[in-house]
């Protein structure tokens, strides 16, 4: 079953993607970049474009029925590693004691010349009869 999640981006329909697809027990999150309402938010600032980016990636995992801690990996493009470490601050805020695996890397540039940062999400959820095998 596949469940097709928006978080009504115009960008969704103009291009023709979902914001997160969930089949099964796992959901992936489209890139996601510190945009609301159609303006980006935070501009200039590293870490409150990777929080409000995170945000609305989480928020995309949550209305497909998973939580922060099923992230199982998070992607994250920025267009200046000199922003590594306040983009990994709000990683970190976010998932904490989760600590997902993780990529980062710098890409030439973004849909919209004041993005800084665009972030990626997947997460799973296993089946009951895997999470007592595993202890958890």
């Amino acid at each position: 079953m596949r469940k097709n999640i928006s978080s009504r981006n115009p960008w969704e329909d103009s291009v023709g993607y979902s914001r997160a697809v969930r089949v099964g027990g796992s959901v992936w999150v489209a890139g996601t970049t510190a945009t609301v309402e159609g303006e980006v938010v935070g501009v200039g600032d590293p870490y409150e474009q990777a929080r409000v980016a995170f945000g609305i990636a989480v928020a995309a995992v949550r209305t497909a029925g998973l939580e922060v801690k099923d992230v199982v990996r998070t992607r994250m493009f920025v267009i200046d590693m000199a922003h590594m470490d306040e983009i990994g601050r709000a990683h970190r805020e976010v998932f904490g004691d989760v600590r997902p695996v993780a990529t980062m890397v710098q890409v030439s540039g973004f849909a919209h010349p004041d993005h800084l940062v665009e972030v990626e999400i997947d997460a799973h959820v296993a089946p009951q009869g895997w999470r007592a095998r595993l202890g958890s």
